[in-house]
């Protein structure tokens, strides 16, 4: 009989067709149930991981004419806060994409899995672009045309032109075959993919903002409109970071 150690290490290595996983199902120690246990709720996560990741493949092989045709997923972050750059992203990813199962949109996993998945997507993907619209132009423009603008330059700026684009709830003034998706990160594993990117570049920046600004912790809330975060801006007024035409900012500048 295998020890509780011995059945652990097994498990790690384990591909679920093994003759001693039957002999372990039948096993009555209690460790070796919680390792069983344990185990059999891990694979069934997979499988929920991978059944997702082949329908969001399908979703976006759905919208090619041909095989060989490109699919671009075009995402955004940073729409809503009231500091920072609104961040775009632009990806086109090759067709073996099994290093990438277990990418949803990145509101839906942690912030370390979130830089996980960007090394890997990066690394399998044919292109991909990242765009940063300034806070000058949110406030010139308006953040829904300033988004639009900064997912257009995110797509003409890849390697490789696309055959089709796929937006997250946008239309693009682009010669090329586009389709705004409604919840496209949570349906499209290419727009799943352009979110990672979006919002894994745009944290980095608002960690490089704090350290400019600690003040205002922008390592905490990237810039929404947190209670902490308006209180900060009450305290020591807005800098040339924070969106001049979004309230509460708009106001509070109106007092000063």
């Amino acid at each position: 009989m295998l020890s509780i150690k011995e059945i652990k290490e097994k498990l790690e290595q384990s591909t679920g067709l093994e003759t001693w996983i039957t002999e372990l199902e039948q096993d009555e120690r209690i460790g070796a149930r919680k390792l069983w246990t344990s185990w059999k709720r891990k694979q069934q996560q997979l499988l929920v991981e991978r059944q997702a990741h082949e329908e969001k493949v399908a979703f976006d092989r759905s919208y090619c004419s041909e095989d060989k045709s490109l699919v671009a997923g075009v995402d955004e972050a940073g729409r809503g806060p009231l500091a920072g750059p609104v961040v775009t992203a632009a990806v086109i990813l090759r067709n073996d994409t099994k290093e990438l199962i277990g990418l949803d949109d990145s509101k839906q996993v942690s912030r370390t899995k979130r830089n996980e998945l960007a090394i890997a997507i990066k690394q399998n993907a044919i292109a991909y672009s990242i765009h940063f619209q300034t806070v000058e132009k949110i406030d010139q423009l308006n953040i829904y045309e300033a988004t639009k603008q900064s997912m257009t330059e995110a797509v003409l700026n890849l390697e490789e032109k696309p055959n089709v684009v796929l937006v997250d709830a946008m239309k693009l003034p682009i010669d090329i075959e586009t389709h705004s998706i409604i919840k496209g990160d949570a349906k499209s594993l290419a727009i799943a993919a352009a979110s990672i990117l979006a919002k894994t570049a745009r944290d980095e920046y608002m960690d490089q903002l704090h350290e400019q600004y600690p003040m205002y912790l922008f390592n905490k809330h990237a810039g929404y409109g947190t209670k902490l975060h308006v209180e900060m801006i009450e305290k020591y007024g807005p800098t040339q970071h924070h969106r001049k035409t979004f309230e509460p900012i708009k106001s509070i500048l109106r007092m000063r």
